[in-house]
């Protein structure tokens, strides 16, 4: 009986052997199984994409206030009188043979700047002056027997005679003119010349100043001119002086050539260029600032057009159209709607209206 039990439970465990073992393989199988699978890719993290935002248009109040147009220019300090000096062009091709003078020096009217080498002029004068002499003795014997003589012979002789007296005084003058004379009282500002120099046309041998009486010269545009007038407000500029307040006392001189067009300053024309106070806008200050030297560089603020309690509005906000000018108003829901206006005076900034807008509306910008 022992032995019928060992025999049944001895095949029953050889059963579920076979049955244990394909359990076991099943599940190392799908272990690993899941490991040979791909890994599953993580989700990109894209980045928060936010809609364009339509841009705003600039919104404006209308104004109240003083318009202003205004023209600029630049300049330095200049003398009321001053002179590029020049040898005669006659006296071309001649050496230079002596400088009398030197930057800073004060020299009075009639003063002798510079001479020139005439040795030959004045070798041909002194001729000259023996020749008219010896003239003068044959005239006056010619006078002597006049009663010998009929009236066209004396009237001859002395034509003769005064003919050869031009002579000489032409010579003189040529040779007076080998001497540069100072044409007023002032300082030596400049000197462009030396010794040895062959005098050429055109070219200055040094400039003229009277210092003791500067005053605000500057350049400004042809078209600025014509905007321009005797008496308008002038703002002054000096380096190292401030701000100082004037008038316009002299316009330039339109056949000047040089208001701005060449980029230079007063007192600095070109070589063959006499440069004078005429050539600028000349400003009266209210009160002349003390210490200052000649060549002092300066701007000038001219004031054109002043209006005051204008209505304004920035130009941005002005619009035209086939010669209609007109704006885009908000009202106090915010809406838009355009509104036709009369433009006056206006600035590089801003644009009067004088028909139209009042001040505290909103308008947009373009």
């Amino acid at each position: 009986m022992f032995t019928k039990w060992w025999t049944e439970d001895s095949s029953r465990n050889w059963t579920m052997k076979p049955l244990a073992a394909l359990l076991v393989c099943s599940t190392l199988l799908l272990a690993s199984g899941c490991s040979l699978l791909p890994k599953e890719q993580e989700e990109e993290s894209l980045p928060t994409i936010n809609p364009p935002k339509l841009s705003k248009k600039p919104e404006y109040t209308v104004k109240t206030e003083t318009l202003e147009t205004k023209v600029r220019g630049s300049g330095r300090l200049m003398a009321l009188q001053e002179e590029k000096l020049f040898f005669s062009e006659d006296m071309s091709a001649k050496r230079i043979s002596a400088i009398l003078v030197k930057n800073g020096d004060s020299v009075e009217k009639g003063q002798p700047i510079a001479e020139l080498d005439v040795s030959d002029l004045a070798s041909d004068l002194k001729r000259k002056k023996l020749q008219t002499r010896k003239d003068e003795l044959t005239m006056i014997e010619t006078l002597r027997k006049a009663d010998e003589m009929s009236p066209e012979q004396i009237e001859q002789a002395k034509i003769d005679f005064e003919l050869k007296r031009e002579e000489l005084t032409k010579l003189e003058t040529q040779v007076g003119k080998a001497q540069l004379l100072a044409p007023f009282s002032g300082t030596i500002v400049t000197v462009t010349a030396k010794k040895g120099d062959t005098v050429k046309s055109g070219e200055s041998v040094a400039t003229l100043a009277d210092l003791n009486e500067l005053t605000v010269a500057a350049s400004i545009s042809a078209d600025d001119a014509k905007k321009v007038a005797i008496g308008m407000d002038v703002q002054v500029d000096i380096n190292s002086a401030g701000q100082h307040k004037g008038k316009v006392k002299q316009l330039p001189n339109p056949q000047a050539g040089n208001n701005n067009n060449n980029g230079g300053f007063p007192g600095q024309g070109g070589q063959g260029e006499q440069d004078t106070i005429d050539n600028y806008l000349v400003v009266q200050l209210s009160e002349f600032p003390k210490g200052l030297n000649r060549g002092t560089p300066l701007s000038v603020t001219i004031i054109t057009q002043r209006k005051e309690n204008a209505t304004t509005i920035p130009l941005a906000a002005l619009r035209s159209y086939s010669g209609r000018n007109y704006v885009q108003v908000i009202d106090a829901q915010g809406n838009k709607k355009e509104v036709d206006v009369e433009i006056g005076q206006q600035t590089s900034t801003d644009a009067e209206i004088v028909k139209g807008l009042t001040a505290g509306q909103k308008v947009v910008g373009r």
